[in-house]
């Protein structure tokens, strides 16, 4: 799944640059299917139908889903750098979380 804060244009367009064959992606939520309060969305992980004790996220700020601030683990916000290689530094702990 892709969940942003942002609008559903820009995650079209974030879709086809990710996965522009379709075929790692299967669901995308956008700011329609975030919670509004005072002006700020936020991300809701109910949104997904999944069981939460069985749900993580992976995110640059804990503030886009602060009632499932369990469920997230922090990364550094990604700018484009092709030789980041954060996320494959989480493949053991996602191992470890799907054996759990």
């Amino acid at each position: 799944f892709i969940y942003t804060t942002a609008k559903q244009d820009y995650a079209k367009k974030l879709l086809e640059v990710l996965d522009p064959k379709k075929k790692l992606i299967r669901r995308c939520l956008s700011q329609s299917d975030c919670v509004c309060s005072k002006g700020c969305y936020w991300k809701d992980l109910t949104r997904l139908g999944r069981d939460l004790a069985k749900t993580v996220a992976l995110d640059h700020t804990v503030q886009g889903f602060p009632a499932q601030a369990a469920n997230w683990i922090p990364v550094p916000q990604w700018c484009g750098d092709p030789q980041d290689e954060e996320l494959l530094r989480l493949i053991p702990v996602l191992g470890r979380l799907g054996q759990a």
